[in-house]
């Protein structure tokens, strides 16, 4: 029954809505709180929780006004934010890998999803030049001589070709789940010296010895400071790197690693939480199965980089990811391309009747 099976559709988007205003609440309550409370600053939490609110929102609203022409702009202007500001935010130039290149691969990586996903929401007819867009987005990280861009751009190009091939999305999802749990895992590995020695050596040379210092450094001070941190915004001053002549240094350059030293176990849980959050809203959504899954795929790519690096702490790449999410979201006003209107439930029920 149409009616029934809308209704239900209502009740679940209205559930999804729900668990991320409460879970991005949270995220800003708690950094307040543990800044009260550790004399930190709050202010880049509280801007993070207003660049992705705000993306969200904007993707909501034009993923559903227009799902193939609003991912595509996205797309476009994501690459030329990154052709045109290099840094994206003012400061000093750090060294590669700890300088800006984890914003510019991160950008980059949403700019192809961006383009993936209009390639699956538009007709058969414009498919091909949209992957053409997302195929070169993946050359200008190589142009750029961002490694990390290159292979995170193709990993979510070939996903999203694979993605069309998927019949049932909760399969793809928890996929993609285990893939972020697995590299959030080796961060913590790799900062608690948990890897055999030779592993280990290997990760420290791919990973440079600074930043392993600083992600030991950021372990040291969660294992102390358990329950509140250090402070929001307090890592550059409260760590005993902090001593050398590093002042560019203010974050260990992982975000699960920051969350956990500065705001406690609480503030990585409700990192951990937003990721979970953005998941199950794509696995709700009501966009074809293809459209939802090129979106995970590169949100979980960009949640790798930020594991690794220190992505999340340009506001472009938390509004990037955020509009990502909307669009993904989007109840589009008009009906799509046939073969990719129907849920993947719906679709697998159709194909197996």
């Amino acid at each position: 029954m149409p009616g029934v099976g809308r209704e239900a559709d209502g009740v679940r988007r209205n559930v999804s809505d729900a668990v991320g205003v409460g879970v991005l609440g949270a995220c800003a309550a708690w950094a307040m709180i543990t800044a009260a409370a550790r004399d930190g600053r709050p202010e880049g939490m509280l801007l993070a929780v207003l660049a992705v609110t705000a993306g969200h929102a904007a993707g909501r609203i034009f993923g559903a006004l227009a799902p193939v022409v609003a991912p595509c702009a996205g797309a476009l202007a994501g690459l030329a934010l990154v052709l045109t500001v290099p840094d994206l935010a003012p400061g000093p130039a750090v060294l590669s890998p700890l300088g800006h290149a984890g914003a510019t691969a991160a950008l980059l990586t949403l700019s192809t999803g961006a383009a993936c996903c209009a390639a699956w929401a538009a007709a058969p007819a414009a498919r091909l030049a949209l992957r053409v867009l997302a195929a070169g987005i993946t050359v200008t990280a190589g142009a750029l001589g961002s490694v990390a861009g290159v292979v995170a751009c193709a990993a979510v190009l070939l996903g999203s070709l694979a993605a069309g091939r998927m019949r049932r999305r909760g399969l793809g999802v928890t996929g993609l789940a285990v893939a972020a749990v697995l590299i959030a895992g080796g961060t913590w590995a790799v900062a608690g010296n948990a890897l055999p020695r030779g592993l280990a050596a290997a990760a420290e040379d791919q990973l440079t010895p600074q930043r392993v210092a600083l992600w030991h450094d950021a372990l040291r001070m969660a294992r102390e400071e358990p329950a509140l941190g250090v402070g929001p915004g307090r890592f550059g001053t409260a760590g005993t790197l902090a001593v050398q002549p590093l002042p560019q240094e203010t974050t260990p350059h992982s975000a699960p690693l920051q969350l956990a030293a500065e705001q406690g176990v609480i503030g990585a849980a409700l990192l951990v939480a937003v990721f979970g959050w953005v998941l199950y809203a794509l696995w709700r959504s009501r966009r074809p199965t293809p459209v939802v899954l090129t979106a995970g795929a590169a949100l979980t790519a960009v949640a790798a980089l930020a594991s690794v690096g220190n992505a999340l702490s340009f506001t472009a790449v938390s509004v990037g990811a955020g509009l990502l999410t909307g669009l993904a979201t989007a109840r589009p006003l008009h009906e799509e391309a046939p073969e990719c209107t129907l849920p993947s439930r719906a679709r697998d029920d159709r194909l197996t009747a």
